[in-house]
């Protein structure tokens, strides 16, 4: 991993979810993969960071591998605070996962005061299968929609669409805060220039 230079943004990610939707595996495969790990250990909470160049800028990611939250947790302020992005996690094997992203979207948005927030719905575990599978891919997509965030499907174990889903987050981020200049318009008053 490269250090980051002096001129590179800084972004602050955050990755939450209910407990054992495999945040901390996404996390691990994005900053130093092959390291699925296959036993479960409760994480508290853990930063990382990655030096990442994408879309010709380079960014400084800090990500911030929360503990898993359930509907009464109060929401950290560490959390909300400089954050740039979020990667809401649930396991497509996991109903209760999956309806606590709305909850957890919530406490984002309360606690920022913001109408929006730059996020991605990650539906996690996907190499569990179709059988094993509570969530279809069309319900992700569509409470993605509903929170007016982006949607990626992933596995941790089989690194497919790991960095995909960092990747559409820094699309994200990237569209909310150091969006392309619009083109001027050609008035009525600039045909003499």
């Amino acid at each position: 991993m490269s250090a980051p230079s002096a001129s590179s943004m800084k972004r602050k990610v955050v990755i939450m979810g209910a407990p054992s939707v495999g945040k901390t595996s996404l996390t691990q495969q994005y900053i130093a993969p092959p390291t699925y790990q296959e036993s479960y250990f409760p994480t508290i909470e853990s930063t990382s960071h990655k030096a990442v160049k994408f879309n010709g800028e380079e960014y400084d990611c800090e990500i911030i591998d929360s503990a898993g939250q359930d509907e009464y947790t109060l929401f950290p302020s560490k959390y909300a605070v400089g954050v740039h992005g979020y990667l809401l996690v649930y396991s497509i094997t996991s109903r209760q996962s999956f309806d606590m992203v709305q909850t957890v979207h919530d406490k984002i948005l309360d606690f920022a005061g913001l109408a929006k927030v730059p996020c991605v719905v990650v539906g996690q575990k996907t190499d569990l299968g179709e059988k094993s599978r509570m969530v279809t891919t069309a319900e992700g997509e569509a409470l993605a929609k509903k929170l007016n965030a982006a949607f990626v499907e992933s596995s941790a174990k089989d690194n497919k669409n790991v960095g995909k889903a960092f990747e559409v987050l820094l699309g994200e981020m990237q569209k909310e805060y150091n969006p392309a200049p619009e083109k001027k318009k050609a008035g009525w008053f600039s045909w003499g220039r």
